[in-house]
């Protein structure tokens, strides 16, 4: 922990805090998570170790970076690389819904780093704007999956059945309790790019039942008219196959990172 020097407070809950740090030497800012064991529930101390297991052994452009692990005591420490361009989130808060070629071009890098995740059978269960990060900007900005803390190993042809995630970003199968596979992944990545294009998500309400219901009462993809027409058969192609109810027939990410829209 000696290498780092923490600079400022980002946020705080019960059981951790993370802080912006800045290596000694190098003067290279990183963000410090620390978590107080004492603290840990099982169940939270298990996210953190899938999380440290999971990020301890990859290094990909487009998957965030853990840098070091230190344990002080009472206190496990994650340095994990600062990105300079916040969330995807605040991005689409700040820009509004993006064009068509960046959309595509942040499809591209996502997917880039979920076939690292693919690769190793992870199912990351929390796929949304608010978990991907950005460095850079402009048409040099580099977009970083992140938060791996509810991600878990799932070896084909198995299934999980433990709710998480986000609700505006949840597969149906998850917010029905039924079990599911890394299809629900591809459910978040078809409404991150929903969102992209129209500046929110597809589903949204004030709870699980609210946005269920508006999944199951949609008979097409919710996009307004004006946007739809701007938009190449490809692009709705695959927003609309990545949306699809039924798991089974939605892209896998074979599927979608070797398709026509992220080939134009």
């Amino acid at each position: 922990m000696e290498e780092y020097k923490a600079k400022s407070k980002l946020s705080e809950s019960l059981t951790s805090t993370v802080w912006l740090a800045k290596h000694r030497l190098t003067g290279e800012e990183a963000v410090m998570k620390c978590f107080h064991l004492s603290k840990l529930n099982s169940n939270l101390r298990s996210c953190i170790d899938n999380e440290l297991h999971f990020l301890s052994s990859v290094h990909h452009p487009n998957i965030i970076r853990l840098l070091q692990v230190f344990q002080d005591g009472e206190l496990l420490i994650m340095v994990l690389e600062y990105c300079d361009g916040g969330t995807l989130s605040s991005y689409i808060q700040c820009h509004g819904r993006v064009e068509e070629h960046i959309a595509r071009r942040f499809m591209k890098q996502i997917g880039a780093g979920l076939e690292i995740i693919h690769d190793n059978h992870i199912i990351h269960r929390d796929l949304k704007p608010e978990n991907i990060l950005l460095t850079g900007s402009g048409d040099e900005s580099v977009l970083k999956i992140a938060d791996f803390s509810l991600s878990r190993k799932l070896l084909p042809g198995k299934y999980l059945e433990t709710v998480c995630g986000s609700p505006f970003y949840m597969a149906p199968e998850v917010l029905q309790f039924q079990r599911y596979n890394e299809k629900a992944d591809m459910w978040s990545v078809g409404a991150i790019l929903f969102e992209l294009l129209q500046g929110y998500p597809p589903f949204r309400g004030m709870n699980n039942v609210q946005v269920l219901r508006k999944i199951k009462s949609s008979t097409s993809l919710p996009f307004s008219q004006l946007i739809l027409q701007e938009l190449h058969p490809d692009c709705i192609d695959v927003c609309s196959r990545l949306l699809c109810i039924n798991p089974v027939t939605r892209l896998s990410f074979d599927e979608f990172y070797q398709h026509k829209f992220l080939r134009l």
